[in-house]
Order: C-alpha cells, then structure tokens, then sequence
C-alpha cells in the first residue's frame, strides 16, 4: 500500500497537482492511523494524522501528545513512517 502511495504521490507531483496528492496520502494514513513526515519550508514536522480540513489544514497528534495544524499550501513533501 505505501509503495503503491508512494508512486501515486510522485506521479500525480509530475502532472502539477501536488496539493491533491498530498492530501490523498493524508487522508490514507488518517484511516490507518499511521504516522507521517511532513516537510515544510526546509523543516520536518512529524505525528499522526488526526483531522484533514480539505484544501486547508492537516492536523496533526505529535509524539508527545501536542496538536499540531499545518495548512496545507505549506506542505513541500509528505514522507510515510516505516
């Protein structure tokens, strides 16, 4: 499955729709309740998918337990958690 959202991901970013991409892969791993990198302007930011706002914000449960919220025309890349 990730290898699969993986390739989706770079072959949907070759086209120009990199924001839809990303938000398939958010809302992915917000069903399987599984953690991601999201990079940011040079930084990483990691946690677990909590709420997708589409075509606003992800939000995200960091690993000690604080909420983050991240708009997502900020999102550079998105990175799965082994």
């Amino acid at each position: 499955m990730r290898a699969l959202v993986l390739t989706l991901l770079m072959s949907l970013s070759a086209l120009g729709h990199a924001s839809e991409s990303i938000e398939a892969v958010l809302t992915a791993m917000q069903g399987e309740k599984k953690g991601v990198t999201l990079y940011v302007q040079g930084q990483q930011i990691g946690g677990a998918v909590v709420k997708l706002e589409p075509g606003k914000t992800v939000e995200l449960r960091g690993p000690g337990g604080q909420r983050i919220v991240v708009r997502l025309d900020r999102v550079d890349a998105v990175a799965l958690y082994p």
